[in-house]
């Protein structure tokens, strides 16, 4: 299929904004019609005397602002609802609605939900898969080990001691469907020792604190700052456990200071309590390594939960919890608090796989090197375009916090942004007012104009007396 694109009456200096302005007009002008099957990266690139990488960023950078729809299988087409070419993201209308859910992409995803999705490591995936089908015995498509297969059980305790300082051993880990199946298990247990009040960081993560309470525990909240949850806060509550993302607080992006820390334990030692562990966007940090686990202070004291969903991707449904001796013991001897959905061993063995070549390391330093030029895109157009915005929390994982003024609105300002084509989520912290933007799966290209986007959401929203740029 030809594109008969003019990259020379294209307007742009690079190939790639050539590349792209000239596939964005065809889109507009109808030419290519919503639907339309456009040629693999590599077919494109030869027709247009261009590198393939030239090829890839204007696919990326239009499937972003949701002129393309690019799926697994199923190549790239022009998306069903293209955006009009009477309204782009940097020129909507103050007074345009926020755009339906209709399940399609936003133009300018600033979600802090989401890895880098398109960096999948579909090939290794694939291969392991492969050799785990070619060699899997029989017996093993039966009922696997409730607690998880052996070997991805094995490869996690060596992983996570060598890149999160855990002290564990394959016996004391669990696998499970994700932190979403991690939490019931953990209340249940913790329960049935008698455990009646949870401390949960506020603001927090909600499911965190909804486990607790479908648990029958009563969560309890805890303020946090800038320094991460406040353990002076703790020794009039009388709980018996407590949740905390010490490597990269959400949504605040805090991390736990050392002094905190040690003082968080101190406090669990005395009161007999145990402190559950999200190393949330523990493996993403770009200022210096990763920080290493709170567990690794107190393995006795500190349950460890994680999970593939911000390092591969969420659609595998993989997560493990690292237990206390004891608590292992309390799980074997109650088979009710059993992980509610063991995920299938075909998948564990292939994870175990990745382990054991190393490709999950691979994977991750190359994930580090995307999300560092991204995240230093976003946060370049924020500094040329929307300087007076404080920006937080943007040295590890996958997010940054937008300070708004203290008055300011914050859900205004999202619904603004989303009537823009920009997703991204309220901060919702009490005494604050920001934005939560991740930028994960914003190309580098398309940073200024989400950034120039939000500017005019954030200027319809903040008093201009804030001196917000127009």
């Amino acid at each position: 299929m030809d594109l008969h694109l003019d990259l020379d009456a294209s307007a742009g200096r690079t190939l790639r904004a050539r590349a792209e302005h000239a596939l964005r007009e065809a889109v507009r002008s109808g030419r290519l019609p919503p639907g339309s099957r456009l040629p693999a990266t590599r077919a494109l690139a030869q027709q247009l005397g261009v590198s393939r990488g030239v090829v890839v960023e204007a696919y990326a950078q239009l499937a972003a602002e949701g002129y393309l729809d690019t799926r697994r299988g199923g190549g790239t087409r022009v998306a069903d609802h293209p955006v009009p070419a009477a309204a782009p993201a940097e020129a909507a209308p103050s007074d345009a609605a926020p755009d339906d859910d209709d399940g399609s992409a936003p133009r300018h995803d600033l979600r802090p939900s989401l890895p880098a999705v398109d960096g999948f490591p579909r090939q290794a995936w694939l291969g392991a898969i492969t050799r785990i089908l070619r060699t899997i015995p029989d017996q093993r498509l039966g009922y696997g080990d409730r607690n998880g297969e052996p070997e991805l059980r094995a490869a996690l305790a060596g992983s996570l001691a060598r890149t999160r300082g855990v002290r564990t051993t394959p016996e004391e880990v669990i696998v499970t469907g994700g932190l979403r199946d991690s939490l019931p298990l953990l209340w249940r247990l913790l329960k049935a020792r008698g455990a009646k009040r949870v401390g949960v960081e506020e603001p927090g993560w909600w499911r965190i604190s909804s486990s607790v309470a479908e648990a029958g525990l009563t969560p309890v909240p805890i303020p946090t700052d800038d320094e991460g949850l406040d353990p002076s806060k703790l020794a009039s509550l009388k709980l018996d456990a407590v949740a905390v993302t010490p490597a990269h607080q959400f949504p605040t992006g805090a991390v736990l200071s050392p002094t905190r820390r040690a003082a968080l334990v101190a406090w669990a030692r005395r009161r007999g309590a145990i402190i559950l562990e999200d190393d949330y966007d523990a493996e993403f940090r770009y200022d210096r390594q990763p920080i290493g686990s709170l567990q690794g202070l107190a393995p006795d004291l500190v349950v460890y939960g994680g999970s593939c969903s911000k390092t591969l991707a969420p659609a595998l449904r993989l997560g493990w919890l690292v237990l206390p001796s004891s608590l292992v013991a309390e799980l074997h001897a109650d088979d009710a608090s059993s992980p509610a959905g063991t995920p299938p061993t075909i998948d564990q063995l292939a994870l175990a796989d990745l382990f054991d070549r190393g490709e999950v390391d691979r994977h991750l330093r190359r994930q580090r090197i995307r999300y560092r030029k991204r995240r230093d895109a976003l946060l370049d157009a924020i500094a040329e375009h929307l300087p007076q915005v404080e920006v937080r929390g943007a040295a590890a994982g996958l997010f940054a916090v937008l300070l708004l003024p203290p008055d300011a609105d914050e859900e205004a300002v999202v619904a603004q942004a989303a009537s823009r084509g920009v997703a991204l989520e309220p901060l919702r912290a009490a005494g604050r007012s920001g934005l939560v933007a991740g930028y994960a799966n914003l190309p580098e290209a398309g940073a200024p104009a989400a950034v120039k986007a939000l500017r005019q959401a954030v200027a319809q929203v903040v008093r201009p007396t804030t001196d917000v740029p127009t």
